[in-house]
This record gives structure tokens, C-alpha cells and sequence, in this order.
């Protein structure tokens, strides 16, 4: 665990940091909470479970790679099986600002590779910016998404975003979060190209319909997988590398890990991540072997 997510934990009011130093140095924690445990915290702590978000969100920044802004947010997804989910921004040297991934997009990403299928709430640091705010109409349930500020405010997403464009203004019927399945034959003797392929499988690509997605081999043994998030608006859309990066540094593997990564995309694609994939991997870790397969 790095210094600062120690520091963080040590900061949180007993005994409330003593319930979830117990959680996060469990061998499979991963940034999120089982309903369960937060059940438990709610009990130990004597907080709602909102005031218990609020308590988190420290935590939840401290996961924040910021060497450009030096600024930390830190986000907290509340999914519907009633399970919590750190975010937090992330930003990469060398790379142009617009390959940042934002805290709310964190969460969402984070929740997304778990398996989530609707968020009710999420609970933020510092108000969305438009950004954020346009990425998050394109969820499911996002009509009734509440938003959460560390001022303890509570309004509904469309408060922040009136009169919105989403998803259904071009006619799509399966919103980010949903369940869908792309038909894609996964099988494959490459951990890697497999593992590729099932992300590839569960892409949200409504606009481009391009089918890719990306695998990293992180040593010791870590797999980390990555599809992209399309969005109405276009700009606000999640590339699929950072979904990857997100869950790698949420689950607290430093970039340098890096060894080995495969990206699947179509031949001939309207819109391709393979060259920007490649650019960002290699500047983080010069040393990656990066492989292309066509679908």
C-alpha cells in the first residue's frame, strides 16, 4: 500500500479507521466495499451510509496521480447491489491533458468492469465539472443519479445538467451500464488475447460501433483490462487504455509494472485507440511489448 493511501486511512476518525484498515489489507481488496462491509462500517462508525461516502472520500483521493495539477479528487460510486467504489483523477506526464481521466469517471469505469449495472449515487469532492457531467447522463438510470458534494448538498444529475443530450436524443436504447454482449468468439490459447477479447465483448460503442479493447500483463501476476466508453457528446468518451490504467492504479500496481499488452481492434475502424494506446503505454513504460491483433 503507498504512503499516501496510508495516510489517508490513518487520518479517518476512529473507530472507523481501525474497521477499514482492517478491510483494505485484506488480500483481494480492490477500492471497493462490499455491501456487507459497508453495512459493518455503518455500524462501527454510527454514520448513515451518505455520511459514511463523505467519511471515505479522503481515501478515495488518495488515489489521485496528479503530477500536472497536483490536484486531488476523489470519488465514491454507490451501485445499485449496493456496493461502493473509489475513483479518483489521474493524469499523465508527457501525454495532452485531454487523456486525463476525471474522478467520476473513475468510479464508473471502476464499477463498470465489476459487473455494476446502474449507479444510484455518487459523492465527489469538489462540484462535477461539464465534463463529468455530460459522461455521467450517459448512464443508465442517469435521470435519477444523485450527486453527492462534500458540503453534504444532495440534487439529482439533471439539476447540474438541465435540459440534457444523452443517448436517446440519437436514438440509442442501451445506455452505459447496460449489459451487452457483442457476439465476439472469445476462446483463444493467449491469456492475454482472451482476456482482450471478453473486454472487447462488453464495449460501449453505440456512435463507432468500434469493437477494441486492450490487456495488460502487469508483474507479479496482474491482468488488466480496459473497453471503451463512448459518450453522445463524443469528447467525454472513456478510451479504453485508461479503463485499464484506472483499474491498475486502483488497485494500487504501479505503471512501471508494465510488461506486456495486447489491443484487438477491427481492420478498417471509423475511429481507432490504437496509436494513441500505444503512445501513452510507451510513455509510461518504454520497456512494454505491445501487440496489435485484428478482430
Amino acid at each position: 500500500m503507498c504512503i499516501r493511501i496510508k495516510k489517508a486511512l490513518n487520518a479517518l476518525p476512529s473507530p472507523l479507521k481501525d474497521a477499514m484498515q482492517k478491510i483494505t489489507t485484506a488480500s483481494d481488496f480492490s477500492a471497493s466495499i462490499h455491501p456487507e462491509e459497508v453495512e459493518q462500517l455503518r455500524l462501527v462508525s454510527g454514520l448513515s451510509i451518505s455520511a459514511l461516502q463523505m467519511a471515505l472520500l479522503p481515501l478515495a483521493a488518495a488515489y489521485a496521480q496528479v503530477p500536472i495539477s497536483n490536484f486531488n479528487v476523489g470519488a465514491i460510486a454507490r451501485g445499485e447491489s449496493g456496493h461502493l467504489y473509489f475513483g479518483a483523477n489521474m493524469e499523465f506526464l508527457g501525454v495532452p491533458l485531454n487523456q486525463s481521466v476525471h474522478a467520476e469517471q473513475s468510479a464508473i469505469a471502476h464499477a463498470w468492469l465489476k459487473g455494476e449495472t446502474k449507479i444510484n449515487e455518487i459523492t465527489i469532492n469538489y462540484s462535477p465539472c461539464g465534463h463529468c457531467r455530460q459522461f455521467m447522463n450517459e448512464l443508465t438510470g442517469s435521470e435519477s443519479l444523485i450527486i453527492r458534494l462534500a458540503e453534504n448538498t444532495e440534487k439529482k444529475l439533471h439539476h447540474y445538467l438541465p435540459e440534457p443530450f444523452g443517448p436517446s436524443d440519437l436514438g440509442i436504447t442501451t445506455p452505459l451500464l447496460s449489459r451487452v454482449n457483442h457476439g465476439l468468439d472469445c476462446t483463444h490459447d493467449n491469456p492475454l488475447i482472451e482476456a482482450a477479447l471478453k473486454a472487447a465483448n462488453r464495449a460501449h460503442v453505440p456512435y463507432s460501433n468500434d469493437l477494441c479493447a486492450v490487456a495488460i500483463r502487469a508483474k507479479p501476476t496482474h491482468l488488466f483490462c480496459g473497453m471503451p466508453a463512448e459518450n453522445a457528446a463524443f469528447n467525454p468518451s472513456l478510451p479504453p487504455l485508461q479503463v485499464a490504467l484506472n483499474a491498475m492504479n486502483l488497485a494500487d500496481v504501479p505503471f512501471e509494472n508494465m510488461q506486456e499488452a495486447v489491443f484487438i481492434e477491427s481492420d478498417k475502424p471509423d475511429v481507432s485507440h490504437f496509436n494513441a494506446t500505444r503512445e501513452i503505454l510507451e510513455r509510461l513504460q518504454p520497456q512494454i511489448k505491445i501487440t496489435r491483433v485484428s478482430l
